[in-house]
Parts: structure tokens; sequence; C-alpha cells
């Protein structure tokens, strides 16, 4: 028996526990992309599928919407992949295992992919529907969403006759999103020359935060591993001689971090594991209450396949750890409570020969991004580092004319009695590529409440996902 089968919306819970034991993360899309393009040809239905792996399925207009206004309805199908410690799933080639707790879905020891699924899933619901009246509906399922926005930047959209434009992609029920920041990703590389040191070698593992999605939950002052771990190899350089081995903290940019861990090579290592009791003792008093699981903890290991960095270049690597900016950088002087501008330092990684600091970048405000790319680019190169930017996308001016907006507030009044919060959200959303490609388009980003994205505690709440369901349809029964 399917593990959603008794959940309401049947058939939306139906096709996203379908899509869910397809392996759906970043530029992992082929299998879940062909499935979408095989769900249209199944039923008869134009779609157009790219090299890529986007997927735009037309869905004709109901009897007595044949001269209605064409209503895109726009989601992703990548997923951040994310795991428990614990979780062995390997998450390339396994599907989620999903499970329904009191009152939400989630997926043991894995993200669940409700951002996006659920969009697909709505879709693909209403494609396969024979008694919800609607208008032409024009699904456009991008990839690569979670990593740049690749999908979204290089369709084509053609073939697309609307203008209202409908983005499932937003996480908190009654929220309706106007306008969002821009954004791209940063990864600066340091050449990591190495030699021998006669020293003792030690490992020191930050772990047990809380982690997050990078934009949305950036203004939570959670705390970021990697830049712990800076502080902390700064401090035990200036008592100590140290050398780098390796650092490891986190695998997606825009995600915080849950844990980071430094293998290093000292002087005495007695000393160093004393020093970082202490920093953890320090690190939980400045974090209390935020991230009451931080745990530090640093053990004497035996020998390691790789030489110690030199000198040089472990004091310029623990240099651009201590002095790199990150966090929320501006919050806006229009809108009370959005951050303006942020950073996120999500992958540090390396190999033999180097090491990679991987940060996402965000800003409402053009110039301020790139003031960001110019700190981090004058920090890196005068440490001998080098500077990339890539996927770098607009973000999304608010429209003040938007009769698709007043349609959907003036449908949510009925249903839920309140008025829906309109806002702009520290988070990127493809309306800002699309408009850009099409500015005539009248976007508005919903959705059901999903908490804890981009990390293994991720839930989509049931409820939530039936009126949010309740919302769509009602409100394209009245586009006629």
């Amino acid at each position: 028996m399917a593990v959603l089968e008794n959940l309401e919306p049947k058939k939306v819970f139906e096709f996203f526990e379908q899509m869910s034991a397809i392996p759906r993360g970043s530029y992992n899309t082929k299998a879940i992309s062909d499935y979408l393009a095989n769900f249209a040809r199944e039923r008869g239905l134009e779609y157009y599928h790219d090299a890529l792996n986007n997927v735009i399925i037309i869905v004709p207009a109901t009897e007595g919407y044949e001269n209605a206004e064409a209503v895109i309805i726009q989601g992703h199908m990548d997923m951040v992949c994310q795991k428990a410690p614990d979780c062995m799933k390997d998450m390339e080639k396994e599907g989620l295992d999903l499970a329904v707790g009191e009152g939400y879905i989630y997926a043991k020891g894995t993200t669940l992919g409700a951002d996006d699924g659920i969009a697909v899933a709505m879709g693909l619901a209403l494609a396969d529907s024979d008694d919800i009246p609607h208008p032409r509906v024009e699904l456009v399922l991008t990839v690569d969403e979670e990593t740049g926005m690749e999908g979204a930047t290089g369709i084509d959209v053609s073939p697309l006759k609307a203008v209202k434009f409908l983005n499932i992609d937003s996480e908190a029920e009654g929220i309706f999103t106007v306008s969002c920041a821009g954004g791209a990703r940063v990864e600066c590389v340091f050449d990591a020359e190495r030699e021998s040191f006669a020293g003792e070698n030690i490992s020191i593992d930050i772990s047990g935060l809380s982690g997050g999605h990078s934009g949305i939950e950036i203004i939570k002052g959670r705390a970021n591993p990697n830049i712990l771990m800076g502080r902390l190899l700064y401090k035990l350089a200036c008592q100590q001689d140290v050398r780098l081995i390796s650092v490891y903290g986190g695998d997606k940019d825009n995600a915080i971090p849950t844990a980071s861990t430094a293998l290093l090579c000292v002087e005495d290592a007695g000393k160093a594991i004393e020093f970082c009791t202490k920093m953890e003792e320090l690190f939980k008093a400045e974090y209390a209450g935020v991230d009451d699981g931080l745990k530090l903890s640093a053990n004497k290991i035996g020998d390691v396949p790789m030489l110690p960095m030199g000198l040089e270049s472990s004091k310029k690597i623990i240099s651009f750890l201590c002095c790199v900016p990150n966090g929320v950088q501006a919050m806006s002087a229009d809108i009370e409570g959005l951050v303006q501008t942020s950073l996120n330092l999500g992958i540090l990684t390396g190999d033999e020969k180097a090491v990679y600091v991987r940060f996402s970048v965000r800003s409402s405000i053009e110039s301020q991004k790139e003031m960001l790319f110019d700190r981090l680019r004058c920090l890196a190169e005068a440490l001998g580092g080098t500077v990339e930017v890539s996927g770098n996308y607009p973000g999304w001016a608010y429209r003040k004319d938007s009769p698709l907006r007043e349609l959907m507030v003036q449908v949510y009044k009925e249903q839920m009695g309140k008025e829906p919060v309109i806002e702009a959200i520290h988070a990127g959303l493809e309306c800002g590529l699309f408009l850009g490609k099409r500015p005539d388009f009248d976007c508005i980003s919903f959705g059901p409440d999903i908490t804890d994205i981009h990390t293994f505690r991720e839930k989509l709440w049931i409820e939530s996902t039936q009126r949010t369901w309740e919302l769509l349809k009602e409100t394209l029964k009245r586009i006629k």
C-alpha cells in the first residue's frame, strides 16, 4: 500500500509519492524529467522537453473556458538533497522513504523535496483530472532551481501564451510573495601547497547545528559551523604552530551547514584539544537559544593520507575563513523585517591541491550583490586565491498593478475569512528570470506550509496542502 494513499487531495499526494520514488537532486534530473514527459505523452497532451530537462505541458481548457485567459503554473522538479548524519541513503540513486507524522509528511533521514515537488504534483493532478474547471493551463516545470536556476535561465518561453503566472514555490500558507531577491554562487579557490611537518594530528568537529535555508532563515542568526571553524583555527594558530590538512563543511551553497570538520597537524595536540574545550563553551554561550545542539569535539588521530599544508598556505586559508563576511549584511529600509543583502558560506571542501569555499550571495539591490562579489574578490585575491561568480540571477520587482494578485486575494479572503499577507522575500524565485524573458508576466508565488526546508527535518503539512489546493482550483475556476 502506498504511504500517502489515504491522504487528501488524493491525486496530489499520489503524484507526489510517485515522484518521491525517483532521485531528483539538482543536476540529477533526467529520470524525473523523463517521467514528466511520459506523463504528458501517455495522456496525449502537447508538451516540450528540452535538452536541459525542462518540461512544458499544455493542458487544454475545459468546456466553457475555451476563450478564457491562459494561466501558467510553474514550479521546479529538482530538490536539495540533505541527509541526517546517520543516514546511509544514496540520494543519487535511491528514492525517498516517505512517512506520515502528526499532521505532516516527511522523509526518513533526508530532505522531503516538497520544495518544490508539491508544485509539480499539483500541476500533474490538475492535468490528470476531468472534473476541475480551468482555462488553458501551461505547466512549466524547470530543473536545477536550487543551484542557480539554470533551468529557468535556459528555457524557451515561446510556446507560452499566458500572462498570468502562478509560481507554487513559497513555503508559508497565507503569504503571497510578490517580490524576491536576486542572487549568485561565488567560489573562492586557494592552492594547497603541502610539505612535511613534525607535529601531532588532530581532528576538530563542530556539529549539532540547526542549518536551514540560506535565504529565508538567514535572518534567524543561526550558527554557520564553517565560520566558527575559521574563528577557532585562527585563535589556535595564535597560540601554537598549526598546519591545515583538510577542511569540510556543508554540501549545498544555499543551505546553512550543520557541521564542519578540520584535520590539523599541530605542535601540541594536548593543548590544542584543551583549547577546543574552552571554545565549545564560548560558542555555546554565544548561540544559546538559537543553536542549543551545538557540539565541538577535538581528538588526537593517527596518520592521514595527505601531507599537511605549508605554513603560508595554512595561514592564508585560515585568515580567509576568519575574516570573510557571512550572514545578514543589510536590512531593507523600505520593508520592515526584510533582509536586503546576505551571503552564506555553504560549502567548504578541498583535495590534495586546493581548498574550495563556496557561497550563496543574495540581495534585492543589484549594486549590493555586486558589492559582495567585490569584497570576496578583494579578500580572496589578497590572500592568493581566485574567485568565480556563476548562476547570477535577477531579483523580481514588485508590480503595483496585478489583476492576478487581486483575484487571489479575493479568493483567499472568501475561503479563509481573513486577508493574506503580501510580502517580499529574501530568497530566489524563478519569477525574476521569467520576467526577464517576458516583462508582461503577472506573477504571484504561493504554497502550503513547508517547514525546515533544505534540511533532513523538512515537513509538508497536510491540511495546509489541502487548503492551498482548494485555493488553486478556485482561482482557476474564476479565470473565465
